[in-house]
């Protein structure tokens, strides 16, 4: 059942994503920049920062709306936000070094992969 929560909400978020996106590109941005994915990653991170602090201090989210909210639809709208409320948890819970590993990791690792990736395509 779990997985299938999951899929609904990704489903969901990545259709908004989508959209999003198109709106942006469409009315703020057509140029070459990527307003699109960085306002979908901003608004991402809104809200899982929103949903974070609220289920926090009031729990008021069963473990069901969680796994829709925060995997399923957050998760299909952008990764990007998971990331962020990661790493606040870990600079939050005082745990500095691993704060900056994971930013370090996603951002520098991330980007070497993509570029590794391209390379192993086109050599």
């Amino acid at each position: 059942m779990n997985i299938l929560i999951v899929a609904v909400g990704g489903g969901l978020g990545a259709v908004m994503r989508y959209l999003m996106s198109e709106w942006t590109h469409a009315y703020l941005s057509p140029s070459s920049f990527p307003a699109g994915t960085a306002v979908v990653n901003i608004l991402g991170c809104l809200a899982i920062g929103l949903l974070g602090g609220h289920t926090e201090s009031l729990e008021s989210f069963s473990p069901q709306a969680r796994l829709f909210l925060f995997l399923g639809v957050l998760g299909g709208f952008t990764t990007f936000s998971s990331f962020g409320h990661e790493t606040m948890r870990l600079l939050r819970e005082g745990q500095m070094f691993h704060g900056l590993a994971n930013v370090g990791l996603h951002v520098c690792i991330g980007l070497v992969a993509v570029w590794i990736g391209y390379r192993l395509t086109h050599a």
